[in-house]
């Protein structure tokens, strides 16, 4: 072997590893950070969030996004939700967003939970213009966020956003099992400009793809 193959051998390798470190970091950096729910009382927790239109500030302004409430009552931009197995938990969704007919109607119904409301009012199958979904495929859960009229003139451009901000408000519960790592998104295609609406943002964690992280 030459001393030129042989430098070749030595700096190849480095390379690649200097590559996968700075691939490494640049993913961590870019992850959205875990936000912890609020636990209330034993086996139960509250999880508060709020789906925007656009969310205003950071690499893609003019992204749809949801966010998360820290038990401190500070808003996070992250999809990356913990919560404890063998809990219930309270949801809150504030959605800010408008609304379209769903391409598939059977996402204007709701799976896997108990006691759905907007703004107060139950209901267990929507069928007026839907914003957004939570949707857990894997645990069998769904539920459709109704949207705010078109010709509103009090909407949210920059998150988080304020409740004098017009906006529906949907409450439900599920009840966790055991320890698991869940992928969670929105349904309706609110992708703008995307392949069939379904890229960008919806492809995206941290705006309308999340993951649910359930620990023991």
């Amino acid at each position: 072997m030459t001393k030129a193959q042989k430098t070749i051998g030595v700096l190849v390798p480095l390379a690649l590893l200097l590559a996968l470190v700075i691939w490494t970091f640049t993913w961590l950096i870019g992850y959205p950070p875990t936000v912890q729910a609020a636990t209330t009382t034993p086996g139960e927790v509250n999880v508060t969030m709020q789906t925007v239109g656009t969310i205003g500030t950071g690499p893609h302004p003019e992204w749809v996004s949801y966010l998360i409430q820290q038990p401190d009552g500070s808003w996070t931009h992250s999809t990356v939700l913990q919560v404890p197995a063998h809990t219930k938990v309270h949801m809150t969704i504030q959605q800010y967003d408008t609304g379209s007919s769903l391409r598939n109607p059977l996402m204007n119904q709701v799976l896997g939970i108990t006691d759905a409301a907007n703004n107060g009012q139950p209901y267990g199958l929507w069928t007026d213009v839907i914003g957004h979904t939570f949707t857990i495929p894997e645990l069998g859960i769904s539920v459709p966020l109704p949207g705010i009229p078109d010709d509103s003139t009090n909407m949210c451009s920059v998150a988080p956003c304020a409740k004098s901000f017009d906006h529906n408000t949907v409450t439900f519960t599920f009840t966790t099992q055991g320890a698991g790592t869940y992928t969670w998104q929105c349904f309706v295609p609110c992708g703008v400009a995307y392949l069939a609406g379904f890229g960008g943002p919806m492809a995206t964690l941290g705006y309308m793809n999340g993951i649910l992280k359930v620990v023991a």
